[in-house]
């Protein structure tokens, strides 16, 4: 199967379970730009991102373990066991460098990643996500989803989540984008989005860490973005002077899908790489 502009779908294993993988191949440069997908997300988020990278890094995308199509394993995926089973994709992969993007969960995972394996990335990309652990009111909430998850009604997930991550004033014109994630929430499995949330609620904080690991970061941000508002934004990046940062001045949550020529832009300048 074909997905984005050129990538090729495949499934491997990887941390001995199936996962779905979507590779561009051999091509950039040497370059390698690793896509790590967010919360009741699959690959396919990034549909409108990877076709503007590819000409510049091999890309690659994985449904991470628990989501799209990729295996469950267990009640709790931690960061952690996440991170090591994109290690290992990236190791049987023959990929020995790249710069890793993570939106929202996706970066909880790509900072396991980058505590773990350092010498991995020659990049970190947090778009809409952050270092900070959950706080008492965010475990809470997962909680309550857990508990909507495992009472069967998912339904309430898939109504309410997916327009959270849109600017307001994006709702209009995102309404079938909207819609294509809300038959995503009610495709994944329980399992999955269970054990990702109490991973989720599990991580500790990585501010110490990222302050002083030895890798170029970029934290891209919403204006709009009702989970990371520019409250919260403007003290994580307090913390972390080291990073770069770059605002999507028309985007909430999910800036990939709002502005993704900006975010590609964002990414590319930050590779050193003209957007084209």
């Amino acid at each position: 199967m074909i997905t984005f502009a050129g990538m090729m779908e495949k499934f491997m294993i990887a941390g001995g379970m199936a996962l779905r993988v979507a590779d561009s191949g051999e091509t950039g440069r040497g370059r390698v730009v690793v896509l790590l997908h967010g919360y009741l997300e699959n690959l396919d988020i990034w549909d409108d991102v990877a076709p503007l990278l590819e000409g510049a890094a091999r890309v690659v995308a994985f449904d991470l373990p628990g989501h799209g199509i990729s295996e469950v394993r267990g009640p709790v995926h931690t960061m952690d066991f996440v991170a090591g089973v994109v290690l290992d994709a990236l190791v049987a992969s023959g990929v020995a460098r790249c710069t890793v993007v993570g939106h929202s969960m996706g970066g909880y995972v790509a900072l396991a990643l980058a505590a773990a394996h350092p010498e991995m990335l020659d990049g970190l990309v947090l778009l809409s996500s952050t270092p900070n652990a959950d706080s008492h009111a965010k475990r809470e909430e997962r909680e309550r989803e857990i508990a909507i998850i495992e009472g069967g009604k998912k339904e309430l997930l898939s109504r309410t989540q997916p327009g959270r991550g849109f600017a307001p004033g994006n709702h209009r014109r995102m309404a079938d984008r909207i819609e294509d994630l809300a038959e995503g929430v009610m495709l994944t499995e329980n399992e999955g989005i269970t054990a990702l949330l109490r991973g989720m609620s599990a991580r500790p904080d990585m501010n110490d860490m990222l302050r002083v690991l030895p890798v170029p970061q970029l934290f891209i941000l919403g204006r709009h973005d009702e989970y990371i508002t520019p409250e919260v934004a403007a003290a994580m990046i307090e913390r972390q002077p080291q990073a770069r940062v770059v605002w999507l001045e028309g985007s909430g949550h999910n800036g990939l899908i709002e502005e993704p020529r900006a975010a590609a832009g964002a990414i590319l300048g930050f590779m050193g790489v003209n957007d084209n």
